[in-house]
């Protein structure tokens, strides 16, 4: 398991303009390039969300429970996939026409060695990051 505090970055928009992005599933969907994604409600601000992932040349099937706290940010638990067991929150601070995004968490993997693993969820982190701000961007008009 590693700790990881990941500060700095800056989506290319406004908080509301985050918020309308994280409540769409299709464009979430279209920015990753999921595919058979599913979401499921568990309470007002709670889901359960499920897609199948292509990781370096295989689809892999991840599903996490995300709690949602607008403005603030959000608790994500990884529920199946190659980060099964961890946990972390993604947290927002507007920014004027930008928005500072924080993500603070503990990961564990079953499947990635731990010597890698650091280095892995940074990885996949700016991966998501860059798909999600050019998304952003998109949805703010600024694309």
């Amino acid at each position: 398991m590693v700790h990881i505090k990941d500060e700095g970055s800056h989506f290319d928009a406004p908080l509301d303009v985050v918020w309308k992005y994280n409540q769409s599933p299709d464009d979430h969907n279209r920015a990753h390039k999921h595919r058979n994604s599913e979401m499921k409600p568990i309470s007002e601000n709670q889901f359960q969300v499920s897609w199948e992932q292509e990781i370096e040349g295989t689809w892999v099937k991840i599903s996490n429970r995300m709690t949602t706290l607008p403005p603030t940010g959000m608790a994500i638990e990884v529920l199946d996939g190659p980060l099964a067991g961890s946990k972390f929150f993604n947290y927002y601070t507007p920014k004027g026409n930008k928005t500072e995004v924080t993500i603070v968490g503990e990961f564990t993997s079953k499947m990635i060695p731990e010597a890698q693993l650091h280095q892995t969820v940074l990885k996949f982190l700016q991966e998501a990051f860059e798909s999600d701000n050019s998304a952003i961007q998109e949805m703010a008009g600024k694309k």
